[in-house]
């Protein structure tokens, strides 16, 4: 019996290293565990990136360029000029936006979250379904925009003006308005929970929180 028991564990351990191989070589690389590593997204890609012939970089000048469902995570485009720009479902989440001109865009549906986009101009873009949450937006202006369904949530929107703005059922839960201008704006049924509208001027405005 002794010689058939060390037979058979010779045949095992001759056959584990073939074993593991195979494994390795059908499910690609693996943890410390043997399991699969799923990846969900790919990392942002790195600037500055040229699309229909932009060059997407800090200062530069593409208005009216279509970047429509463009991947734009984490790009440095402070200061760059996209006004009238088509950029319905871009993704700008995480990125550097400061003192930049998308005035007249159409950012319906894009994603803005994360984004350090102080002092931005959005005067007359359309914003509807667009998520900018816990961006922050310092001096940001979105005179005369749609915010239709916008997702403002945790965003800090300090000094903001929103003259003539529509926010209709957007998400404005804890949203810090501090000294923001919604003169002439038009707000109704938002989600506004524990959001602050400390100093803000609401001369004409139609649905503003005016006993906060």
């Amino acid at each position: 019996m002794k010689p058939r028991i060390l037979a058979a564990v010779a045949l095992i351990l001759a056959v584990a290293p073939a074993s593991a191989d195979l494994l390795s070589g059908t499910m690609g690389s693996a943890n410390g565990l043997g399991f699969p590593v799923i990846v969900d997204t790919d990392e942002p890609q790195e600037g500055p990136l040229v699309i229909n012939g932009c060059e997407l970089k800090p200062g530069g000048s593409c208005p009216g360029v279509d970047l429509r469902h463009a991947d734009l995570r984490g790009q440095k485009l402070n200061g760059i000029d996209l006004s009238g720009a088509k950029l319905t479902r871009a993704n700008f989440f995480g990125a550097e936006l400061k003192g930049a001109n998308l005035s007249g865009a159409d950012l319906t549906s894009a994603n803005l979250e994360m984004a350090q986009a102080q002092g931005i101009d959005l005067h007359g873009a359309t914003l509807i379904g667009t998520s900018l949450a816990y961006s922050r937006l310092a001096g940001a202006d979105f005179s005369q925009s749609d915010l239709t369904g916008a997702n403002l949530e945790a965003a800090t929107v300090h000094k903001g003006k929103f003259v003539g703005a529509t926010v209709v059922g957007a998400n404005l839960m804890e949203t810090k308005f501090y000294n923001a201008d919604f003169a002439d704006a038009t707000l109704e049924g938002n989600f506004a929970p524990f959001a602050i509208w400390e100093g803000v001027h609401m001369e004409n405005c139609s649905g503003c929180p005016v006993n906060w």
